[in-house]
């Protein structure tokens, strides 16, 4: 495709919490720590990704009547995307808070997600959506999406080029409807052993058969700082993360990585190829201390540059 290509994004843009304890938790009782806000979402994130890549980007989602919603619209038009969201003045924006221990390790996240179960299987069928679909090279979607909507949202996208975010393990399973309709799913090592049946100790090799077999003819799973793991139709392959010059924070690297990854690919590259420009948005969401990445043409092609060339696997 050309550099102008045009996605739409359906999917998850809301508050994002995070809350960290300062010393040793204690359950059932009254922490000290800290709490930080953020727009988010992760086709939202993604959507960024790609945008910062070349790529136009419209964004469907929903949203409720609070102050919430008017910080996410204020996000959405200062990221350079068509808004297309729907508002319902009567609900409440969607949002997901996440308590960590000082460690960054989750202790409990919670999603307060009830608007996207209960609009998004109508607001699919709008003739403004159907539209924006139409009009648009590509779909990126994300597991918010009940699988009513999602198979609602293939059907219209009349086999152009889809690409999934997999969410969380809870929601990976709502793709299998639809996964032999979607060009890449991206998940991370627990979504994928989830959406394959396995448990944790099941090799490379089982997680991308049990994929296949799912009905997947290609995908992207990521390792924490291991490898990233990657399959199409030419094979196996893995792509090894540089190391970050400094950890800032974790959250959004895989949001990322899908966002640049998808706009590699409807620039034309190969998934192999795409998936390392995927990468280097991720190390560079890891240095940085934003939910997105501030990156640069000129910065960006550094931390390309110290992304090794992926490698086959057996």
């Amino acid at each position: 495709m050309v550099k102008s290509a045009k996605i739409l994004a359906v999917g998850g843009a809301h508050i994002d919490r995070r809350g960290q304890v300062a010393g040793p938790y204690v359950p059932a009782a009254s922490n000290p720590g800290t709490m930080r806000e953020d727009v988010g979402g992760g086709v939202f994130n993604a959507l960024r990704s790609t945008v910062r890549r070349g790529v136009s980007g419209s964004l469907m989602s929903m949203r409720g009547g609070d102050a919430a919603a008017d910080a996410i619209s204020r996000a959405i038009a200062q990221a350079g995307i068509a808004d297309l969201s729907a508002v319902f003045l009567d609900r409440t924006t969607p949002s997901y808070t996440a308590l960590l221990d000082r460690e960054g390790e989750l202790i409990v996240g919670f999603a307060d997600m009830a608007l996207y179960e209960l609009a998004f299987p109508k607001q699919i069928r709008r003739s403004k959506v159907r539209e924006a679909i139409a009009d648009a090279d590509a779909i990126l979607c994300d597991a918010n999406l009940p699988s009513a909507a999602l198979e609602r949202l293939v059907s219209l996208a009349a086999g152009k080029p889809i690409f999934a975010i997999a969410i969380s393990p809870a929601k990976i399973v709502r793709l299998k409807p639809v996964l032999g309709h979607l060009a890449v799913v991206f998940m991370n090592q627990r979504e994928a052993l989830a959406l394959a049946g396995l448990d944790g100790a099941a090799s490379r090799q089982d997680i991308i058969e049990g994929l296949k077999r799912a009905g997947l003819g290609s995908a992207v799973v990521t390792a924490g700082g291991g490898p990233v793991l990657g399959f199409d139709q030419g094979g196996i392959f893995a792509v090894v993360p540089p190391t970050p010059k400094r950890v800032a924070d974790v959250t959004g690297a895989g949001d990322a990585l899908a966002g640049a990854t998808v706009a590699a690919l409807l620039h034309g590259l190969p998934l192999r190829s795409a998936l390392r420009e995927g990468v280097a948005a991720a190390t560079l969401a890891i240095e940085s201390a934003n939910a997105i990445p501030d990156f640069t043409a000129a910065t960006f092609a550094e931390a390309l540059a110290l992304v090794p060339d992926a490698q086959e696997v057996a």
